[in-house]
């Protein structure tokens, strides 16, 4: 009996620790100190815009944005899961992609320098310039020339930072591999895709907003309409029509889109990492 007791005494403080986690870090400093700055910012642009009795087509107060959300919701919010499906696909090619050009890279010295400076010309180039034209290229598939638009600008942080991770390997590590023989596919496996972990992940916070970045750039220059609309088309429709406040709403949206999927790769990265590397640990410091 003193040993279920003891179990389960164990268990109920295990909970309340791992309560009390969650707790301090949703009052910690780093989610304290922006959410206070954002509400302080708010409400300075809330009372601007009544003081200085600026016209709703010209600066909608935060206010009016949020009402024009709820009543607008259900059509801005269709138009946001196709915003979010192109960059979803997009960012996983880019992600697929990455790494196996990462580790072609890394296996041959003779093969990253001759394309390298490729990914770096395709990085360079204004997607802007060229979306127009991959989207008469591909005009019988809009949906695919979306995608090809937002890898272009997501595919680059993924490969450099991967290619980068996998070539930092200690030294000393790399000889005790050598030294036993290891292949080059079992040092890649086992020490240099560790040792790339942290720099990957890096290039896929920065690749989830670029790949947003990119698709609402191409829906911009496509003008898709209809059900098959993005975000970007509900934004575009709304300036034209003088509906500044949808505008808004729209582009709120589309801002909280790019927060939330560097919060969930931050999530993402600090789980993987907290165990091990300085980036993570240091923070409990």
């Amino acid at each position: 009996m003193p040993s279920t007791i003891t179990k389960n005494q164990k268990q109920q403080l295990t909970q309340i620790q791992s309560k009390k986690s969650i707790l301090n870090q949703l009052f910690s400093p780093d989610i304290i100190a922006p959410l206070i700055l954002g509400i302080i910012v708010l409400l300075t642009w809330e009372i601007s815009v009544r003081v200085m009795n600026i016209p709703p087509y010209l600066l909608p107060g935060p206010i009016l944005v949020l009402k024009t959300m709820i009543q607008e919701w259900n059509e801005l919010l269709t138009s946001l899961v196709i915003t979010i499906k192109i960059t979803v696909v997009a960012l996983a090619v880019a992600v697929v992609s990455g790494i196996l050009i990462s580790m072609l890279f890394a296996q041959n010295k003779l093969i990253e320098r001759s394309l390298f400076p490729y990914a770096v010309i395709l990085q360079t180039t204004p997607i802007v310039a060229i979306s127009p034209l991959i989207i008469i290229w591909l005009r019988d598939n809009t949906f695919a020339a979306l995608i090809l638009c937002a890898w272009i600008v997501a595919f680059f942080p993924i490969i450099s930072n991967t290619t980068l991770g996998l070539n930092s390997v200690d030294k000393n590590l790399s000889d005790m591999f050598k030294l036993y023989g290891a292949s080059p596919w079992q040092t890649l496996i086992y020490l240099r895709f560790p040792s790339a972990l942290p720099y990957f992940l890096g290039g896929l916070r920065i690749s989830g907003g670029l790949a947003l970045i990119g698709a609402v750039v191409a829906e911009f220059v496509a003008g898709t309409g209809g059900s098959r609309s993005g975000i970007a088309y509900q934004i575009l429709m709304s300036s034209y029509n003088l509906q500044i406040p949808r505008m808004f709403a729209a582009l709120f949206l589309t801002t909280g889109l790019g927060i939330a999927i560097f919060l969930l790769f931050t999530v993402l990265s600090d789980s993987l990492l907290k165990d091990w590397h300085e980036s993570v640990t240091n923070k409990d410091v």
